[in-house]
């Protein structure tokens, strides 16, 4: 039981942690919402470090839950993870430039707000 327990824990620190880096992305974003209305959106830090506290806690995860014989839906796992990669590059991509497209920018913004409506609703 307390092998169990401690499984339990784990999990559930890095699903706070992954909470966390969806909170820094989208925070990030939202910061720049007045800014993107006059055009001038820049990618902060904080969205880089948010989807990269993602991926790597998103990995994490699924290998822990593997290991603890939980049951994963891969094809769930595989378009939250293609939808991650796409917003990790064009915000890895674009981190430098001081103004970002306005489409290009709300992309970020909607396949982010996206991922996070395929976690919560698919069950």
């Amino acid at each position: 039981m307390i092998k169990l327990a401690a499984m339990d824990t784990t999990i559930n620190v890095f699903v706070a942690l992954h909470i966390i880096g969806i909170a820094a992305l989208l925070g990030g974003f939202l910061t720049q919402l007045e800014p993107m209305a006059a055009g001038e959106a820049r990618m902060v830090p904080a969205m880089l470090h948010g989807a990269l506290t993602m991926l790597v806690t998103g990995v994490i995860l699924v290998g822990l839950n593997q290991a603890d014989d939980q049951h994963l839906n891969n094809i769930k796992i595989g378009i939250k993870l293609a939808v991650l990669v796409v917003v990790l590059g064009l915000v890895y991509v674009k981190r430098d430039d001081e103004k970002v497209e306005k489409g290009l920018f709300a992309a970020v913004g909607l396949l982010t707000t996206a991922n996070i409506f395929i976690a919560v609703l698919w069950t």
